[in-house]
């Protein structure tokens, strides 16, 4: 969902992912709140405004799932597709210590040309929608994908939920532009995640689905089902400017919406725009090559230059310094 929103200051649970747990469903969930965020996202770019809002979504969608990755891990989102919008990639990096920021990032590739003034998800072709963890060093990182359908990048997590980990997941989000008093016009975005908390064998639910990719519905039965409808039941009645929260606290939302199913909130994990990379991370890169190659690399000027696509960040280097010989002597 989008929505035109009115909006003042920034307020103390924006740029935040509250995780919350409903004792009485066996439902587990998170609230965010994004601002500054996707400012410092989209005022790295100029995009058009359907792949801001494609953007805006993604960088929803990895605050909720990121949450839940452990220090100094690193989550990834991507979209690969034959459509207008070719590419969506975020990054989400777990804090390095307790209590510290998580980051994050994200950038689109796409074709100007082909953009239409259809809806947003609709400038995705056929594709791929793929979730990452890299757990550091030594540690071989875990991919799983799903096909790109169902209508939006939401739904798409959500088949991913299910067909590749087998846990009933539900998304409801709201992204939109923000004005104010003395403001700028800027895009802000809210949601909140619903997850069936996983039992202990994993093979608790059943795997037969009722077509070629599973949904949650094909996950839950007796109890389950009942506790897990019922939650998204009472989901259904939040409105779009709840969820981007100017003035509804994330624990206003759940007791509004989860009174009787017993909410119990646990410690917030704030949120921040940040990229990784570096210098170093550039002369890294750049050490696999020889001299022949670093020379067809570099400008008349007589240099090797870089930018990175998440932040906009320039490097501009002496070839004589970079790739494999001068790693080497």
């Amino acid at each position: 969902m989008t929505a035109q929103i009115q909006a003042g200051n920034q307020i103390a649970w924006d740029d935040s992912v509250l995780p919350f747990q409903l004792d009485n469903s066996d439902v587990r969930g998170r609230v965010a709140r994004l601002d500054g965020v996707l400012d410092g996202i989209l005022s790295q770019h100029d995009y058009p405004p359907v792949v801001e809002a494609l953007v805006a979504e993604m960088a929803l969608l990895t605050a909720l799932i990121g949450q839940t990755i452990k220090l100094r891990w690193k989550l990834s989102l991507q979209v690969q597709s034959k459509g207008a919008v070719r590419m969506i990639a975020t990054d989400y990096y777990g804090p390095d210590e307790e209590g510290r920021s998580a980051r994050i990032r994200a950038y689109a590739s796409y074709d100007e040309d082909r953009l239409t003034d259809a809806a947003p998800f609709e400038q995705i072709g056929e594709g791929y929608f793929a979730i990452m963890i890299d757990q550091g060093e030594g540690m071989v990182p875990y991919q799983g994908i799903t096909p790109l359908e169902g209508g939006s990048l939401a739904a798409c997590a959500e088949a991913y939920f299910a067909q590749s980990e087998q846990l009933p997941t539900r998304f409801s989000l709201s992204f939109g532009q923000s004005s104010g008093p003395n403001e700028d016009e800027h895009w802000r975005a809210g949601g909140v995640m619903l997850q069936l908390m996983p039992k202990a064998s994993p093979f608790a639910a059943k795997t037969e689905g009722t077509g070629e990719v599973l949904t949650a519905t094909d996950l839950v039965d007796g109890a389950e089902e009942e506790n897990w409808n019922r939650a998204n039941i009472l989901l259904d009645t939040v409105e779009d400017l709840e969820l981007i929260g100017p003035s509804v606290p994330p624990t206003d939302l759940l007791l509004r919406l989860f009174h009787e199913e017993q909410p119990r909130v646990f410690d917030a994990q704030a949120v921040r725009f940040g990229c990784s990379c570096s210098e170093d991370r550039v002369r890294q890169s750049l050490s696999i090559y020889s001299a022949k190659d670093i020379e067809k690399m570099t400008t008349d000027e007589g240099r090797v230059t870089a930018d990175c696509q998440f932040c906009g960040a320039h490097y501009d280097l002496d070839p004589k310094t970079v790739g494999f010989d001068a790693e080497t002597t």
